[in-house]
């Protein structure tokens, strides 16, 4: 099955870096990784130019003009240029632990999308991560405990790895609520089936669960992939919020009717 990897990111090299160099350390490295850059600087380049040289798989940078919160529409950009047929997303602030991508894989199931969780990072472990590194994608247990003592880490239960909860996987079929795109996989034939995400959505908040409203209108079901695809969140700044009352409009309208495509999508991409 061949994947692709798609990370979003804009202007925090720092995280990027840390991001990718965890997939470096995948138990599975048998994938592509694409970064959709919603319009960074140079320095973001210059991060991506250094990692390309280092990575064990391909790396691919997809940028756009920065035009303020656009990551709908990059993320289409990635998908429109991945080489996979099958999709895992994630953001560049979300390091991935080592079994990440090899789980998605053995989850992935035709009829279904995935989506897992993350466990949220202190200001200071993060600052510490960032300034020193510390193979935070392969942190044995006990340095897991002695950060969440620490309260450093604010849960344990994502970072517990279980594959083998088949029939609670499957529990939710209609679950969109808290569906995210830092932690999800996809078939690329499902995603162009909805015209993947719609770039209507600008400003933090809501594509994700547009699109999966759209997927489950489409018969592609939820999987839990929870306890089997964890991510560690590094801490930033909350997000300016001015555009979800505004994206939250847009989601009300598309859970009330019958339409499954995005009005601006993947097929009004012209590249």
């Amino acid at each position: 099955m061949k994947t692709t990897v798609i990370v979003t990111t804009y202007n925090r090299p720092d995280a990027l870096d840390s991001v990718v160099r965890g997939f470096f350390l995948q138990k599975d490295l048998d994938f592509d990784l694409i970064i959709a850059d919603d319009g960074s600087h140079r320095h973001t380049t210059e991060i991506i130019s250094r990692l390309k040289l280092e990575a064990p798989f391909e790396i691919s940078h997809v940028w756009q003009e920065d035009l303020g919160f656009r990551a709908a529409a990059i993320r289409n950009k990635a998908i429109k240029a991945s080489q996979g047929e099958y999709l895992i997303f994630t953001d560049g602030d979300c390091v991935p632990r080592a079994n990440f991508v090899v789980n998605h894989k053995k989850l992935a199931e035709k009829g279904y999308f995935l989506s897992g969780n993350r466990v949220l990072l202190s200001p200071n472990l993060t600052r510490e991560i960032l300034t020193n590194g510390s193979g935070i994608s392969q942190w044995g247990s006990w340095t897991i405990l002695r950060h969440y003592w620490a309260r450093d880490i604010n849960r344990l239960l994502p970072l517990l790895s279980f594959t083998w909860l088949m029939p609670y996987r499957k529990s939710s079929p209609k679950r969109w609520e808290g569906v995210k795109t830092c932690n999800f996989s996809s078939w690329k034939s499902d995603l162009f089936e909805v015209n993947g995400f719609d770039e209507q959505y600008e400003g933090w908040g809501l594509e994700d669960s547009d699109l999966v409203v759209r997927l489950l209108k489409n018969g592609v079901k939820h999987k839990n992939a929870r306890q089997a695809t964890p991510m560690l969140h590094l801490w930033h700044p909350e997000n300016d919020r001015g555009g979800l009352e505004r994206n939250g409009q847009r989601l009300r309208a598309i859970m009330s009717s019958d339409r499954i495509e995005a009005n601006v999508g993947l097929k009004q991409i012209d590249f």
